[in-house]
């Protein structure tokens, strides 16, 4: 297994399968900005309502295909397996539901804390045990955690900015990356730890 991740900005995934796991996959997508047509037979729930995805609620063809980046089967068995193929008869990867070993890639287990991605995979072996895992790391890298990877992409292009030598560059990031700051964030307001973590900058910047 080689893992990868993919930019899905405004490409198209087609998932078929309009059931718990098609729905979790289309979220999937649209969680990394991307787009969704999903065919299946169920009727659209109104919690799925995002403008980037495009309910179809009738019977799969291969034309449904037409334009995908990803393919994701997440129907019954028999209609999966004719999903594969014709997925791969354009030459488009497709991920199996039913059959994980018959597909071309696995979705992980996701943590996801802005632009800071956590993700844990079995292989397909055992989902079960990833989801757990994914639950533990979940309480371990909290909001607070997301605050901070925040503040670091605001500061890091103000670090390169203002600090010309090479080596006080690399010792206020290391500085900035120091686990003391998501104590601090966990227990103080984010505006004061903000401050502390900009003195940081002006200090190697003189």
């Amino acid at each position: 297994m080689l893992p990868i991740l993919l930019d899905l900005t405004n490409r198209l995934a087609v998932v078929v399968g309009g059931g718990q796991v098609g729905r979790r996959k289309a979220s999937a997508v649209l969680a990394a900005d991307g787009r969704v047509r999903l065919v299946c037979l169920e009727s659209r729930p109104a919690e799925m309502g995002d403008s980037r995805l495009e309910w179809r609620t009738e019977p799969y063809n291969p034309e449904h295909l037409e334009g995908a980046a990803l393919v994701f089967a997440a129907g019954p068995t028999d209609l999966n397996a004719q999903v594969i193929g014709d997925a791969r008869a354009r030459g488009v990867w497709v991920n199996a539901a039913s059959e994980p070993a018959s597909g071309d890639f696995f979705l992980p287990a996701i943590v996801r804390r802005g632009d800071f991605l956590l993700a844990i995979s079995s292989g397909g072996t055992a989902p079960t045990l990833a989801r757990v895992v994914r639950e533990r790391l979940e309480s371990e890298f909290d909001e607070a955690f997301g605050v901070w990877v925040s503040l670091l992409a605001e500061l890091r292009p103000r670090v390169m900015e203002r600090i010309a030598d090479g080596e006080q560059r690399r010792i206020a990031l290391s500085t900035l990356c120091q686990w003391q700051w998501l104590e601090r964030l966990r227990n103080e307001d984010s505006r004061s730890v903000r401050a502390a973590m900009y003195e940081i900058l002006e200090m190697h910047a003189k």
